[in-house]
């Protein structure tokens, strides 16, 4: 049975992989878009915009809202009402 296996799984085999890095690839995403110092970042990066005048309050306000939708939003992988 291993044989027939893998005679019929061998065409499968770039699927697969696509699929096996396609996942490597979200988790990593879903890692560093929830990750506490990516947004710390972000947000400093907006304090320093705003500061140097290259922003507006409302767009710092923007992204500030979108830095606290992202640590709010659960990652992709996980199931509704799965935290």
């Amino acid at each position: 049975m291993g044989l027939l296996s893998l005679v019929f799984g061998l065409p499968l085999a770039p699927v697969r992989g696509v699929i096996a890095l396609a996942e490597v690839i979200q988790e990593r995403v879903d890692s560093e878009l929830h990750d506490a110092s990516s947004v710390r970042r972000d947000l400093e990066a907006a304090e320093q915009a705003r500061a140097a005048g290259e922003i507006s309050p409302e767009e710092e306000r923007r992204v500030q809202q979108e830095a606290m939708e992202r640590m709010a939003a659960p990652p992709a992988d996980s199931a509704p009402g799965e935290e």
